[in-house]
């Protein structure tokens, strides 16, 4: 019996090829669509979830002024001191860039760390060679990455050989693990033992001395972590004091939510995001599989007019309404499987391409878990349910006589489902549309308003040397290239230190926080940055003692002064030490949005000045960009060269929020795509059941745009009712978005107009082809069908 099912439902399809066609290809879209986003969700929710004791595993992190993932490398001592009972505590510090020597060949690096041997009993990695217990006990040993192994030494046995970094150390290779998953918070692309630096790194190392290191702990099974909590203000009394205790905070921060938690500081390396972002992309996918499935009953019930006899004949015949629901049901399960098996195969082909365009690290391998299998059957029950349910049990209602006379009327509790179905349809493209389009603003906002200085054509790179600074300047200058230089701790985004600054005359007794920036006297005009009252910095001289900067609005207000002019002269404190304001500068975007605008104090300092600043002629930029490596490069001759656009820098605080824009735009236009295909089939369908009605109106005189207004007057109705209901519904969930901003674009009418035109203009292409068509048939054949 049920392979006599499969038979006539293979034949059905076979003889109904556009039919089967656009329920195939919808459907395998949806499902394709669905896989990646899942892998793509399950890659940012599960972040650092592979280490098998994530569970137990916190981040000691600093809290004064603000939230801080870093401590003091002072503190893992005194942890493992005052608390034997952890299972483990580790000392991790992360490095920016370091150059490192292979031989003859020379690489700048980007990610490695200091780490010590504890961090190996801590966190898990898949060993290629080596061993764990003893890769970081010793100084001068480094595990590398798998990647960086063979770039190192081809196909020779890594274990043993020599590597230089920073013309400081030759490191020893002692291990070889696998690259390190993409979704981890700690991302390196080698370790170095801590015990290679630690006596230098703990000379300095004061409680308030941050600079980067990261202190783990690992908790016994069972372990009360609040027991550990409530005993760290006596744990800062007894080794750093009383005051420092009643100002300041070691807060500890569970692995699997530092990802999560934008309370922090974040890098591009170590990004942080909220995960409601990655359920509205979970809820995209969502959105898709509905569509697809109400496609599938919109072509099932314009087929159904079609099949109406077929179910007459067989109930004249026999057939019970139970076979007549078994046989439409296998039909659908034919479809949804061929869907299924089609849609992992372009999932597969399309998710090289797909995480390459969203800079996630997910491949083709991991369509083979069990958790993808589960999914995969999941839909396949799923869609079958939803999409062969209904068609299937109105078809089998057919009654005989009125199926043979072709008097089927299809209506859903007095509401005429095409109705429900494509209100439905627009209302999930107008949430997406609309959506997409307050992403895309929103992003324009972060990277391109209202800056505070310009960012264009302006290149930045390390200056190693502070002695060969003067003559680095005049040989740059002297390129026809170069427009102007300025020599900083870094351009105004990046580049920064923190300081406390109190001001009691403004009644600022308790340390607040200021961002401190060192520049040079071209800085302001290079970048563009507004002076607002007082003087420009200059170069020290030895009959200068009182410490003076400019300091920008925030900063000023902060410290109960609103008139710029009217700051000049006055002083602060910072650190403790006597500093006056000799001038205001208008704010300028330091970091992320996420936070708002920080105080900043910009001082001529030159022992700061590590970064040089080159604003660069449009024209023959890479010749320009030639000419600063050879010259750079010929002082510098034990350095690689390695520059950064400032644009590229700013676009790299919000690489998540591009990966969120990139995944709406990509799997909205899908979803769009997959809606119109169903609009397509309830066309056919309202064209099938009015096709005598068209042929009446064409014998009276009706013209073909009549016709097209005839289909079409009924969607801009729908069209505006489902946009009644989404356009709530999506200001209502973009607006919770917004709200992870400090800074954010206004929702206006706009977006919803635009939201609103687009289903329209959308509806309409997609109308036309079936409305027109209807209009040039011959009624004299319609009216004899």
């Amino acid at each position: 019996m049920f392979s006599s099912y499969i038979k006539t439902a293979f034949r059905t399809i076979t003889r109904n090829l556009s039919y089967t066609f656009l329920n195939v290809f919808g459907l395998t879209l949806s499902i394709a669509a669905c896989l990646i986003i899942f892998l793509i969700v399950k890659n940012e929710l599960s972040y650092d979830s592979f280490h098998k004791k994530a569970d137990r595993i916190y981040r000691v992190t600093f809290n004064a002024l603000d939230y801080n993932p870093s401590t003091s490398l002072a503190v893992v001592p005194a942890l493992r001191n005052d608390f034997p009972e952890l299972e483990q505590v580790s000392q991790y510090w992360y490095q920016g860039t370091g150059l490192v020597k292979a031989g003859d060949a020379r690489y700048n690096e980007k990610g490695f760390a200091f780490a010590d041997a504890a961090f190996l009993k801590i966190f898990d990695y898949h060993w290629l060679a080596g061993d764990a217990r003893t890769a970081l006990s010793e100084p001068n040993q480094v595990i590398l990455t798998q990647s960086m192994a063979r770039k190192y030494f081809g196909t020779k046995d890594p274990l043993g050989q020599v590597i230089n970094l920073n013309n400081q150390f030759n490191l020893k290779v002692t291990g070889v693990i696998e690259d390190v998953p993409g979704n981890t918070s700690q991302p390196f692309v080698f370790l170095v033992s801590y015990e290679t630096i630690r006596k230098e790194a703990l000379e300095q190392a004061s409680f308030y001395s941050i600079n980067g290191g990261n202190a783990f702990v690992l908790l016994p099974e069972h372990y009360n972590v609040a027991k550990l909590r409530a005993r760290m203000p006596a744990f800062i009394t007894k080794n750093w004091g009383a005051d420092i205790a009643a100002g300041t905070k070691l807060l500890l921060q569970p692995l699997k939510e530092i990802h999560f938690d934008q309370r922090y500081q974040s890098s591009p390396d170590s990004p942080t995001t909220s995960r409601e972002t990655y359920w509205g992309l979970a809820m995209v996918a969502l959105f898709i599989i509905i569509t697809a499935c109400i496609n599938f009953i919109n072509m099932a019930t314009a087929q159904a007019i079609r099949r109406a006899k077929e179910v007459g004949v067989r109930k004249v015949l026999g057939a019970y309404r139970g076979q007549l629901i078994r046989q439409f049901l296998s039909e659908t399960a034919l479809l949804v499987l061929i869907a299924v098996v089609l849609g992992t195969i372009a999932a597969g082909i399309l998710l090289p391409f797909v995480a390459t365009w969203m800079n996630v690290k997910i491949g083709v391998s991991q369509l083979m878990e069990p958790v993808i299998a589960a999914l995969l059957a999941a839909i396949t029950v799923t869609v079958i349910l939803l999409a062969g349910l209904y068609p299937a049990f109105v078809q089998s209602a057919f009654q005989p006589a009125a199926s043979l006379k072709s008097n089927t009327g299809i209506t859903f509790r007095g509401l005429g489902l095409r109705k429900i179905l494509v209100s439905t349809q627009f209302g999930i493209s107008q949430i997406l549309i609309a959506g997409t389009l307050i992403v895309g603003y929103q992003m324009d906002f972060l990277q391109n308003r209202d800056l505070g200085f310009n960012k264009d054509a302006v290149v930045s790179f390390r200056v190693p040397d502070k002695e060969k600074r003067d003559i680095l300047r005049e040989q740059l200058l002297s390129n026809p290239g170069v427009k102007q230089l300025s020599f900083a701790s870094g351009p105004p985004v990046g580049g920064s230190n923190y300081a406390a600054f109190t001001c009691p005359e403004a009644g600022v007794i308790k340390d607040d926080v200021t961002e401190m920036k060192a520049i040079d006297e071209q800085y302001l005009d290079m970048f563009s940055i507004k002076l607002l009252a007082g003087e420009n910095l200059r170069k020290l001289t030895d009959a200068d003692t009182v410490r003076r900067v400019l300091v920008n609005e925030t900063l000023l207000h902060k410290i109960g002064i609103q008139i710029p002019e009217k700051a000049i002269g006055k002083r602060f404190y910072i650190n403790g030490s006597p500093t006056q304001i000799m001038g205001v500068v208008q704010n300028f975007q330091s970091e992320s949005r996420y936070k708002k605008g920080r105080p900043c104090v910009l001082e001529y300092s030159s022992n700061g000045f590590r970064t040089a600043c080159v604003k660069i002629q449009p024209a023959n930029m890479r010749n320009t960009l030639s000419g600063i490596d050879k010259t750079w490069s010929a002082l510098f001759t034990e350095n690689l060269f390695e520059y950064d656009f400032l644009d590229d820098r700013i676009a790299n605080l919000y690489n998540q929020e591009q990966k969120l824009y990139t995944a709406f735009k990509l799997f909205s236009s899908l979803a769009i795509l997959i809606g119109c295909l169903g609009l397509y089939g309830l066309v056919a369908f309202a064209a099938v059941q009015r096709t005598k009605e068209v042929g009446i109106r064409k014998v009276l005189g009706a013209s073909l745009l009549n016709i097209v207004g005839l289909f079409a007057k009924e969607f801009i109705v729908l069209i505006i009712v489902s946009f009644v209901i989404a356009a709530p519904v999506a200001w209502f969930v973009m607006a919770r978005w917004l709200d992870n901003f400090a800074y954010q674009t206004h929702i206006g009418g706009g977006i919803f107009v635009i939201a609103i035109l687009v289903s329209v203009l959308i509806a309409g292409a997609t109308i036309a082809y079936q409305s027109v068509k209807a209009g040039l048939a011959n009624p004299v054949k319609s009216l004899r069908m």
